[in-house]
């Protein structure tokens, strides 16, 4: 496996599509492939600062235009190699304002007008027994306003049920409720709202059909300075033995309003 990132094997479009005849919101599909502006970077406890590649504690890459397996024939594969035990891949898309030139939002005036997300994803486990985790999240920053990381995580390996990230406290919440992926494609809708005060509302997580009603509420921290703009994330975390994995997502799209 080449320890360096983005590797494109095929294309694939990540332009801004309206929403249903009366509706306002934007839905940006296909970000799997590599019209999704992805960066990708390990992360190590105990800071897990990201570590650009090549990095002594893992090595990675994202394999685009993958066929097979695949639900639209346009999947992307994701592959960690971890040298340590516990390491991360993080895979960032860049939507809105930095790292996104399909939107810049240069005038900072798109940003503060979105409130709504949903993060609409399948996703393929080759090895669900080593993978310690999946995590899945939107990232919004506004500097001098706030910054805010809706996140999700699938805790395979720890009690099997969906976590959520608590910004304020700055931990992982168990919600109590099953994160068991299915052999083969598995479907991950996710709805979350950045309420008036920037606190972040934690709507609902459906799996394959089941939805749970979350309405977890989180604190907004202050976003670093200079920091403008909005990202959808894909984590894989390896296990205590440190064991290589390899994932795919495919339809993978993110609605805002």
């Amino acid at each position: 496996m080449s320890a360096a990132a983005g590797t494109q094997t095929g294309s694939g479009s990540s332009e801004p599509t309206a929403g249903a005849p009366g509706s306002p919101a934007t839905v940006l599909s296909n970000l799997q492939t590599a019209g999704g502006n992805w960066r990708s970077f390990a992360q190590v406890g105990p800071t897990y600062a990201d570590c650009s590649a090549p990095c002594p504690s893992a090595s990675w890459e994202e394999i685009y235009g993958v066929a097979y397996p695949s639900l639209s024939g346009n999947a992307t594969m994701f592959d960690l190699d971890p040298k340590v035990p516990y390491a991360d891949a993080l895979f960032t898309a860049g939507l809105i304002g930095q790292n996104s030139p399909q939107i810049p939002d240069s005038d900072h005036t798109l940003l503060p007008t979105l409130h709504n997300f949903t993060y609409d994803a399948w996703f393929y486990v080759v090895t669900p027994e080593v993978t310690q985790a999946l995590e899945f999240d939107i990232s919004l920053e506004m500097s001098g306003v706030a910054g805010m990381t809706f996140g999700h995580q699938c805790n395979l390996r720890g009690d099997g049920d969906w976590d959520i990230w608590n910004n304020a406290a700055k931990q992982w919440i168990s919600m109590g409720v099953p994160c068991n992926p299915a052999p083969g494609w598995n479907h991950v809708t996710l709805q979350m709202q950045r309420q008036a005060d920037n606190s972040l509302l934690y709507e609902s997580i459906a799996l394959n059909g089941t939805t749970y009603t979350l309405n977890y509420e989180s604190e907004s921290t202050a976003a670093p300075e200079g920091w403008w703009g909005l990202a959808a994330n894909y984590q894989m975390d390896s296990d205590a033995k440190g064991s290589p994995n390899t994932t795919y997502l495919d339809d993978f799209s993110v609605t805002y309003w």
